[in-house]
């Protein structure tokens, strides 16, 4: 569920008519009270049909575009095509760029995404020559949630982050927060829902601070589709419940039909087929009043699944079948997969086993795809993190020896100047600013360490050891990566609280650096996960480090913190060589983690380079444990 930015003022008008006033007073109208910020906008065309300016007209056609929008699509567009035909008449580049973000609106909410891209790539472009900041920030904002749902992870991403520093620079602070809260939705389409959850949970106590009454309610929605995903449908069920009831408030239908999806969701996921009926009927009473393909489509998912639960498989196939056709169109894969495995549930139950079979082998071939998208749209997020950081790093140390230049010079002219009245003096200073850069010097060292340092663990951070993983690539060398991550720890959270978490992540750290060989890299890649590099080392030798590490972390007497269980971890390990890729490295170990969680957890799970193990070293020739020693971590 995503809603449309309100649109952009940009800076003050010279005539201040009541019309400009009317404009600006629909644009503030718009989060808490819609039916208000049309009847503004509908006022302001009053105003001007009087005293005609037609920047100001484009701008309040853009308003009831916007309106419009989510509740009557012919309406919507011909308030567009009225802002279209003023376009030649205005003095504002950046109104162009608007008008290109309404019409991309209305096709997404089509189904149309193909189309819809075009038109916010289109915005983005007129809003850059048009150097108008606030503008591009929205058609970033659009472009990037758009990517999103077409699986375009990373690239959205990218939009999203930008716009939010567009929108910080300006102090748009509530429009930020709308930005941030699409990345959330990325961050839970890429599997991380608890990282969602935490910026839906933290963004709802600012919304109801600042008495964003239509922005909770979408927030309540994406935060009950992470709930979802994390299995919570008793906290799921009630955010919906509290989406219908602010959308009910607003009198805002396609807010109220995506509430009702919602629930109907979590009813088919309880196996009540019949409550999801009901929630589903009522959504689709709503659809006519808020057009928008892809929610009719996710209704019609739900009504699909509720009626083979109520043992009418016809009627469910016809539901399916046509929700299936939007999603295809609209390139919405992770909601098309979900379709044709409950099309394969749906074949059957009529009988029809072949065609069943044929649905769940599609199935399970776009769910696989999906997976190994979602890994490699994560780990593309990280490189440009990664990389982002690097570059931050590097002005940030081109901006300091800048300065200290400056800095120097300042005080060679100063030692000129005073040269003339005494050499000694002179003598005196030139050692002083010895001292000086030589503190710098120190001081810059110690930065650079605090800069490479993960301040809870004191290991290692993720830009540290990715920056030496990719070293080692580009210099040709052999090697290993292990990625451990300690099993059911979000469990030690939520159980004893982050404090313990925080003591079992230090003494984890600890007990691997104890394990690793030396002049292995270790390092904290995030959250409850650890990395670790092993230079020229083979495959037979990297699963003995790995088994070596995990047993040491199971032997940890973890009962002054965990009375009740001790503490594991997985590990997945993979071997490069020269000419590998990093972000082919890091898959392939973030694989083998998945496979050792699927595993039953405590254990290693090795993936094979792309061009096989490397040679062993002579620590893994002389070893006398089988390589496949490595495999056999247990659970206690």
């Amino acid at each position: 569920m995503s809603f449309a930015l309100a649109v952009v003022a940009g800076p003050a008008l010279a005539d201040e008519s009541p019309a400009k006033a009317l404009v600006e007073q629909s644009r503030a109208a718009m989060r808490n009270d819609p039916a208000r910020s049309r009847a503004l906008a509908e006022q302001a065309l009053a105003e001007l049909a009087k005293r005609p300016d037609p920047d100001l007209e484009v701008m309040a056609q853009i308003q009831l575009c916007d309106y419009f929008a989510e509740r009557d699509r012919a309406a919507a567009e011909r308030h567009l095509g009225a802002g279209q035909a003023l376009l030649a008449r205005t003095t504002r580049a950046a109104l162009a760029a608007q008008l290109l973000g309404c019409e991309g609106d209305l096709r997404e909410l089509a189904g149309d995404t193909a189309q819809a891209m075009t038109l916010y790539e289109r915005a983005v472009d007129v809003a850059e020559k048009a150097r108008d900041d606030e503008v591009l920030a929205n058609a970033l904002y659009q472009r990037g949630y758009l990517r999103g749902v077409r699986g375009e992870l990373a690239a959205g991403l990218a939009d999203l982050r930008r716009a939010s520093d567009l929108f910080d620079r300006l102090r748009k602070t509530e429009e930020g927060l709308n930005t941030l809260l699409s990345v959330a939705l990325l961050y839970d389409r890429m599997g991380d829902a608890r990282q969602a959850r935490r910026h839906f949970e933290e963004a709802l106590a600012a919304q109801r601070s600042a008495g964003l009454v239509r922005e909770q309610a979408v927030t309540h929605h994406n935060l009950g589709r992470a709930l979802e995903n994390l299995g919570d449908r008793a906290a799921a069920r009630a955010s919906f419940a509290a989406a219908l009831s602010l959308s009910e408030q607003l009198g805002y239908p396609r807010g109220q039909a995506y509430a009702l999806r919602g629930l109907a969701s979590v009813s088919n996921a309880d196996g009540d087929g019949a409550a999801a009926l009901r929630h589903a009927t009522a959504a689709a009473a709503l659809i006519d009043k808020a057009p928008d393909a892809r929610l009719r489509a996710q209704i019609g998912l739900q009504r699909g699944i509720a009626l083979r639960l109520l043992h009418r498989p016809a009627e469910s196939l016809a539901a399916l079948s046509e929700s299936l056709a939007v999603f295809n169109a609209a390139d919405s894969r992770t909601e098309a997969t979900a379709t044709r495995g409950e099309l394969a549930a749906t074949y059957a139950a009529l009988g029809d086993f072949k065609t069943a079979f044929e649905h769940a082998k599609s199935f399970k071939a776009a769910s696989d795809e999906l997976l190994k998208r979602q890994i490699e749209e994560r780990f593309a997020s990280l490189r440009v993190d990664f990389e982002t950081a690097v570059t931050q790093r590097e002005n940030e140390a081109l901006k300091r020896e800048n300065a200290a230049t400056e800095q120097a010079l300042v005080q060679a002219q100063r030692a000129n100047r005073l040269r003339t009245v005494s050499l000694v003096l002179a003598g005196v200073l030139v050692a002083v600013l010895s001292v000086l850069v030589l503190r710098h010097r120190r001081a810059s060292s110690r930065m650079h360490g605090l800069a490479m340092t993960d301040e809870l663990t004191q290991l290692r951070n993720r830009r540290h050891v990715l920056s030496r993983l990719e070293a080692l690539v580009a210099n040709g060398t052999a090697g290993a990566l292990l990625i451990a991550d300690i099993d059911h720890f979000k469990a030690i959270n939520d159980d004893h609280g982050h404090p313990v978490g925080d003591e079992v992540l230090r003494a984890v750290a600890a007990t691997l650096r104890a394990a690793v060989p030396a002049g292995a890299e270790i390092g904290r890649l995030g959250g409850e996960e650890f990395v670790v590099v092993l230079p020229r080392t083979g495959h037979a030798t990297s699963l003995q480090v790995a088994e070596q590490a995990r047993r040491a972390v199971a032997a940890l007497d973890a009962s002054k913190w965990l009375p009740d269980r001790g503490v594991t971890i997985s590990i997945g390990v993979t071997t490069f060589a020269r000419r590998d890729d990093l972000a082919a490295i890091l898959r392939r170990a973030d694989e083998a983690l998945y496979e050792a969680k699927r595993g039953g957890r405590n254990c290693v799970r090795w993936s094979p380079g792309d061009d096989g193990p490397v040679v062993e070293d002579a620590v893994a020739a002389a070893s006398d444990a089988p390589p496949q020693a490595a495999w056999q971590g247990t659970r206690p």
